[in-house]
């Protein structure tokens, strides 16, 4: 079975040091990405592992196919325990950084201790540099990338860097990469933070090379020929559907339909793209380069869950205006989502929806952890009570944009999910639209049987992650293709998804978590008999937890 090469790089950051680990047998067993990542971490971490702390580490992988010029594999995991929801977390963002990181020969770096000062570290196939930045405390994304093109002559496509809000360990922080790409959910960029690490560069020349079989080629060339909605309006154009089922967020979750949905839509973002996105070596090309030139606002996207969370959640019907929310984000080194979330949460709070100059202001003020910024910096999770408003979070991760109150199996899917309520852990949403192919579409009434389902996809989503293969391959990279490009039957290959979610559970389960944590706030029908259901499916135990017989190494 295809699989990532090369040895585990660790480097502790409080003395300085660095060592590495042969891992291959790691590597043949999950392949890569997050696979790799989640089993080195349930075997390194301390299972009471504080997120803040030095005991905590942050893992960056790639698998095999970054080392090939396949289209979709333009992404890289990272990977620790998240300070918003206190489980493992494995986050991936795309751009250009995963070829960087695999031309230092290395499968897996690893990030474990504290500095006693900030530092940048310089990861190259000759060895690791550790370079005192004091003067970049507080500096915004760009300003820190521009530090290091100035002094090194190290592009933004070679960086993983933090903003104000990971050096201020605000519990969604996100580390930036290419400047407008994300390591997103779930805090990751706090971790760094709390390392004391401002930025970390990639780069070298000693990539595992791989053949890749011909549908490799054969994927490229669909990628680029195929005329998708997406490349025009990325994930925002399934926005007009949601709105039409009743299914769009607004108003902090309590409408589900947006009147001023026209103004944030598919449409509104494509009459602001000014050229074409993409990440390294795809073709796709559905990235979203943005701008408004009567108010000198230039950003990438917003997407589907940005536009939910800064429009229709919090009442802004201008595309401009949650572009500069957007851009805010990316600056300060916030994940869009879940800022977008908490600051609609306060907007309910205060009867505020639609005041875009406060949005802006508590935007930097989390990240700042300035006045009312400090509270809710700590999450939706942690600060609803505070604020007097409905708690709209799984394990204290707040909710995408696809509506579980609509699309029953997607509701599931975020209670169960090991990363709380996030749309990619499984993608049921695009089963319930549907967004595939009506013989593998399923009603979005009710959750009775499909819990296998889910399941399933769950498990084709931590192979994607593992593979490194981008989710939006769906519809190119089909279960016979995955077996010609990795040389497994697809059953084996899922089974490698199987046990990165169990192992995430079983780490979690470690921490405290179960059954009484996979749940929602809103009801779903036959709810407590589908998490049955599920957890039968998985061979774990019914109250959530799974047994020691489970766990597979």
């Amino acid at each position: 079975m295809l699989h990532a090469k090369g040895d585990l790089l660790t480097v502790d950051v409080s003395d300085r040091t660095t060592a590495t680990t042969d891992v291959d047998d790691v590597l043949r067993s999950f392949v890569g990405g997050r696979g790799v990542a989640t089993r080195l971490a349930h075997e390194r971490i301390p299972f009471d592992a504080d997120p803040l702390g030095p005991e905590n580490r942050l893992v960056f992988t790639t698998g095999p196919m970054q080392a090939s010029k396949m289209s979709f594999t333009g992404r890289t995991n990272a990977t620790a325990v998240s300070p918003l929801t206190d489980g493992l977390l494995s986050s991936n963002a795309g751009g250009f950084v995963s070829r960087h990181v695999a031309d230092t020969g290395y499968s897996a770096v690893e990030f474990a201790g504290a500095a006693d000062e900030l530092l940048a570290v310089h990861v190259t196939d000759e060895g690791v540099e550790f370079e005192p930045v004091p003067g970049l405390a507080g500096a915004t994304v760009p300003e820190t990338v521009a530090y290091l093109e100035a002094e090194h002559g190290i592009g933004a496509d070679r960086t993983a860097v933090i903003g104000p809000a990971g050096e201020n360990e605000v519990r969604f922080a996100s580390i930036m990469t290419s400047e407008e790409r994300a390591f997103g959910r779930g805090g990751l960029g706090a971790v760094l933070g709390s390392k004391n690490v401002k930025a970390v560069t990639f780069g070298g020349d000693s990539a595992h090379e791989i053949e890749i079989p011909a549908v490799g080629t054969e994927i490229h060339r669909e990628a680029a020929t195929d005329d998708h909605i997406m490349k025009r309006q990325g994930t925002v154009s399934v926005m007009d559907l949601a709105n039409e089922v009743n299914g769009l967020p607004s108003y902090y979750f309590s409408q589900q339909q947006f009147e001023g949905v026209e103004g944030i839509n598919g449409d509104a973002v494509e009459a602001k793209k000014y050229k074409k996105g993409t990440c390294s070596a795809c073709a796709f090309a559905c990235k979203l380069p943005t701008r408004d030139e009567e108010r000198g606002i230039e950003t990438e996207g917003p997407e589907f869950e940005v536009a939910m969370a800064f429009g229709s959640n919090a009442g802004v019907d201008d595309i401009v205006d949650v572009m500069q929310s957007n851009e805010l984000c990316d600056e300060y080194g916030l994940d869009s989502i879940s800022a977008g979330n908490t600051v609609a949460a306060y907007l309910a709070a205060e009867d505020e929806f639609g005041n875009r100059e406060l949005i802006w202001e508590l935007v930097e003020k989390i990240a700042r952890r300035e006045g009312v910024g400090d509270r809710l910096a700590e999450g939706i999770g942690r600060v609803h009570d505070d604020l007097g408003v409905e708690n709209w979070s799984v394990k204290n991760m707040d909710f995408a944009a696809h509506e579980g109150r609509v699309l029953h199996g997607q509701g599931l899917s975020y209670a169960v999910a090991n990363r709380g309520a996030d749309h990619m852990y499984a993608t049921f949403y695009s089963i319930e639209y549907p967004l595939v192919d009506k013989d593998q579409a399923l009603p979005p009434e009710g959750t009775l049987g499909k819990a296998s389902r889910v399941v399933e996809q769950e498990d084709k989503m931590a192979l994607c992650d593992s593979g490194v293969v981008c989710k939006f391959s769906r519809d190119f990279v089909s279960p016979d293709r995955f077996e010609a490009l990795f040389g497994a039957d697809f059953e084996t290959l899922l089974d490698v998804g199987a046990r990165t979610v169990t192992l995430e559970r079983h780490f979690n389960n470690q921490r405290g978590f179960d059954r009484s944590d996979d749940r929602l706030p809103y009801d779903l029908p036959d709810f407590e008999a589908a998490l049955d259901e599920y957890y039968e499916a998985r061979g774990w135990s019914p109250d959530g937890t799974v047994p020691e017989s489970a766990v597979a190494y």
